[in-house]
């Protein structure tokens, strides 16, 4: 089963000259004109075979097609094909993703990773391994991992247990072959990581026994979404990805994602995104958090742990934002005042340290309807919560959650400003995850 299922690709008809070539590639597809511009939606595999086509007409009708096919033309394309991700998330995927990992570059990338300036962030590069690949397939498996990255972020959580002995160590990896054990030498705990509904299983499992201590934390100390704070990725993209892959039992029954048993027919629960799990563990996984599992198709209202108290208000500026030219600038003011952790934090009863936040939108159509979108999203308390922050390495503060923003006018992606043509279509994405569209 494919882990990315819904890919969706936007193609202007004014990047190919050959436009009788490009309706003919496009004939068996499922697409929908708008103006000059065509949406195809599909599967990885099905999308990654357009790209391939389609950059392969714009190589025959557009000779200046730009390719990696010097050492120049990589060097001024590297920013095209890095993204900065949180490293404990990464471990995680190289660990345990790794055949997905693989599925997204096939054999025409490779990814390395590199030290950043932060201890709490590596960088991930997309090196092409043929000089033949166009600079639009490499972009394309580029936002392919950020939306499997985002994926497996936002369900991944923590935690620290303390065994008396490495064989009951080697206990516990065996009984939970989908969480990652990592021993920290300096003491005799070991850290934990993996979906929000395996933590909760390794903690069902200690806790009755009493014989392995455990302390479970959000990787954001967010315990409603489960995400990590959003600042070292600074781009997402369109589509959600599957981080768990449903399999057959040994008699052809289907598996549970969460439990990884066969689904006994009397209890059997299945979602209107069509996923199947047993009852029990689809029970427990939505009393964490009220999306499916699998796909992340949201049943319910998504509340979050921004601490209660804090204010949005938003002005206008007359100046534009670059590549925006033509419209205002809406400013977003945020205030979060300093409190008490609640039970919903990572430390309850220690105090946290507030902030106050600044982001910016086009006084467009579609940059009004963000901040409608983002209105909602800080009413229910999904914006900001309490953790570390990655950028100031201090605990016990508020951070931004895994909805993106601009905090800057200028400097671009990299610098979390503008231009960015993507930006709006992506945090519409990112707020579309936690239901709100």
């Amino acid at each position: 089963m494919e882990f990315i299922t819904d890919v969706s690709l936007c193609i202007a008809e004014a990047r190919f000259k050959d436009l009788a070539g490009l309706q003919k590639i496009l004939q068996p597809y499922n697409k929908k004109k708008k103006g000059s511009c065509y949406t195809v939606r599909g599967t990885f595999s099905e999308t990654d075979k357009l790209v391939a086509r389609l950059s392969a007409l714009r190589t025959q009708s557009s000779p200046e097609i730009h390719r990696w096919t010097t050492q120049e033309g990589r060097q001024e394309s590297a920013g095209l094909r890095s993204v900065d991700v949180l490293r404990s998330v990464m471990d995680y995927m190289k660990q345990r993703c790794y055949k997905q990992l693989d599925d997204i570059t096939g054999t025409r990338f490779s990814i390395q990773t590199e030290p950043t300036g932060s201890s709490s962030s590596v960088r991930v590069t997309f090196k092409p391994c043929h000089a033949s690949v166009t600079a639009v397939h490499a972009d394309f498996i580029r936002q392919r991992f950020i939306t499997f990255y985002q994926r497996i972020a936002s369900d991944l959580q923590t935690t620290s247990v303390s065994p008396p002995s490495p064989q009951h160590l080697t206990n516990l990896q065996d009984r939970f072959p989908q969480l990652l054990f990592q021993q920290n030498h300096h003491n005799q705990e070991v850290t934990v990581s993996g979906h929000f509904v395996h933590i909760a299983k390794l903690k069902e499992f200690l806790s009755p026994s009493g014989a392995l201590s455990s302390r479970t934390r959000p990787l954001s100390g967010n315990r409603s979404s489960r995400s990590p704070e959003n600042r070292p990725l600074s781009e997402t993209r369109s589509s959600r990805t599957s981080g768990l892959e449903l399999s057959k039992g040994p008699e052809g029954k289907e598996t549970c994602a969460i439990c990884m048993e066969s689904i006994r027919s009397s209890e059997k629960e299945t979602l209107k995104c069509k996923h199947s799990f047993c009852r029990d563990c689809l029970k427990m996984a939505f009393h964490y958090k009220p999306v499916c599992p699998t796909c992340g198709a949201v049943y319910g209202l998504l509340t979050g742990t921004q601490p209660e108290g804090g204010t949005m208000r938003e002005t206008k500026r007359s100046s534009s934002l670059p590549g925006y030219e033509g419209h205002g600038t809406l400013v977003i003011h945020y205030h979060i005042p300093s409190g008490i952790q609640k039970e919903e934090h990572p430390n309850p009863g220690q105090p946290y340290e507030g902030i106050s936040r600044t982001a910016y939108l086009p006084d467009s159509s579609e940059g009004r309807q963000v901040l409608k979108l983002l209105q909602r999203a800080f009413r229910q308390r999904l914006v900001f919560t309490v953790g570390r922050s990655t950028t100031s390495g201090r605990n016990n503060t508020v951070t931004w959650n895994d909805i993106h923003h601009k905090t800057s006018t200028h400097g671009g992606a990299t610098q979390y400003g503008y231009p960015d043509p993507d930006y709006l279509s992506r945090v519409r994405d990112e707020l579309r995850v936690k239901g709100i569209e």
